[in-house]
């Protein structure tokens, strides 16, 4: 089963949901908002893509940070940190696929790939 973590009212998670159901693929969709960020799922993330790619630095959730907040993401702790804090700042859609892989955002050509299409 492909698992997506995200928000449903992002636009990129919307673009993603659509994709899935227009290939026929089941998929379990984890709300951030509702949910939290699982802190399990998380650790996966930072072993699996590192710290780096989790963290929108582009949204509007980091811009709202102070300018101390932001610069104390400096590694994988820090970034957990916030990204537990902050649900929204985890860029989106992350997906885990049913071999393990996680991948962050959203990519078509990567994702057909992946479901072998």
């Amino acid at each position: 089963m492909i698992d997506v973590y995200g928000i449903p009212n992002c636009d990129t998670v919307k673009r993603a949901r659509t994709w899935l159901d227009s290939q026929g693929q089941a998929y379990t969709f984890h709300d951030f908002k509702k949910q939290g960020v699982p802190e399990a799922a998380l650790a996966r993330w930072l072993a699996a893509v590192g710290w780096e790619p989790l963290v929108n630095r582009r949204g509007t959730t980091w811009r709202q940070l102070d300018e101390g907040a932001r610069q104390a993401v400096v590694d994988a702790d820090s970034a957990a940190a916030a990204l537990r804090a902050n649900p929204s700042l985890v860029k989106r859609p992350v997906v885990e696929w049913p071999e393990g892989a996680v991948t962050v955002g959203f990519d078509a050509e990567v994702w057909k790939a992946r479901i072998g299409r």
